[in-house]
């Protein structure tokens, strides 16, 4: 497995992670537990080294945390990966609610040791801003864990442009977190050129646009009701059935390249910059096995430009969210 450099501050990982979270959270019933280790542990045994979690992903029956499940498969193997959870979100009355206060953001840290089974994060992210709470605070926070070596590096998901440079100042980040695939770029405007200049590594997290690039699901998908994408502007039929000019895009460059369309849609990002490094998600080996490969597929300057192309000339519809609901007013603050 290939290795990248996360931003300045030396964390070196393989060139792609594991996002773990729709394992038991997100995507509909959580999936069995031994057949989820087996899959982290096969993950590991190919030389992924970044595993990705969080304190709020809870399966939707309640019957394990996700971080119960990581660190219980990466306990025999936790001196040769990274862990990346995060705080930051609490769910309160069913609810979820923003709360990045640092006594709350260190007795979040606390449970997620125990839950992990480790007695240090190497890279720890405030999951969403807390409006409420000034990001100095924060920052000033994530240092003093760094100092007591409880967390190596931190790091911020889904956060604007004046909010990252603010905490850069106070304590380096070694990453920022949002969503960028070849279905949503928005992070090419204002996010990358920032994270370039600051020296700060990027994780894209949906990276195959929730599975959308992977050409397995289309406008006839029928999602339950405790998956997210039931809920998302971008998976209701009409939307997926626009988007679908970018999936035969993909799909071209595919037979070209005797890949499948998610190893196109990872070798994309990958060929952003040096400094990215996406985790997809997968509950099956042979997904794993296959998004492993996109490390082995080089795109040309001319595969690059006509994807470009293309993209240029498709009307895609996007939102994640509709815009006046809470997840929306989450995000870029």
């Amino acid at each position: 497995m290939q290795k990248r450099r996360l931003g300045n501050t030396g964390l070196e990982v393989s060139a792609i992670g594991l996002g773990c979270m729709g394992m038991t959270h997100g995507f509909g019933d959580p999936s069995n537990t031994m057949e989820m280790i087996e899959v982290i542990h096969s993950a590991v045994e190919k030389g992924i080294t970044m595993f990705d979690t969080a304190e709020v992903y809870i399966s939707s029956n309640g019957s394990m945390t996700n971080e119960e499940l990581v660190g219980k498969a990466l306990k025999p193997y936790r001196n040769q990966v990274m862990i990346a959870t995060k705080c930051g979100i609490k769910i309160k009355e069913g609810r979820q609610v923003v709360d990045a206060r640092p006594k709350v953001i260190r007795e979040s840290l606390d449970g997620s040791l125990k839950r992990l089974q480790t007695d240090y994060i190497d890279l720890y992210y405030l999951h969403r801003v807390d409006p409420n709470t000034p990001i100095e605070d924060v920052a000033n926070a994530m240092k003093e864990l760094m100092q007591e070596g409880k967390i190596k590096h931190w790091g911020l998901s889904e956060a604007g442009i004046d909010t990252i440079r603010k905490a850069h100042a106070i304590c380096p980040l070694t990453v920022v977190e949002s969503e960028y695939s070849l279905l949503w770029r928005q992070p090419e405007k204002d996010l990358l050129p920032l994270l370039e200049e600051l020296g700060i590594g990027f994780i894209p997290f949906a990276p195959l646009g929730k599975g959308f690039l992977t050409g397995q699901i289309d406008s006839n998908t029928i999602f339950p009701a405790n998956d997210t994408r039931s809920k998302q502007p971008r998976f209701k039929q009409a939307a997926m059935q626009a988007n679908q000019a970018l999936l035969d895009v993909v799909k071209h460059i595919a037979e070209k390249k005797k890949a499948t369309s998610a190893q196109i849609a990872l070798a994309w990002l990958l060929a952003q910059k040096e400094w990215i490094v996406p985790i997809p998600g997968t509950r099956k080996i042979a997904r794993l096995d296959e998004n492993i490969g996109s490390v082995e597929v080089t795109l040309l300057k001319e595969d690059l430009q006509e994807i470009n192309n293309a993209l240029a000339t498709i009307d895609l519809v996007l939102d994640r969210w509709y815009p006046n609901s809470d997840n929306a007013k989450r995000i870029g603050k």
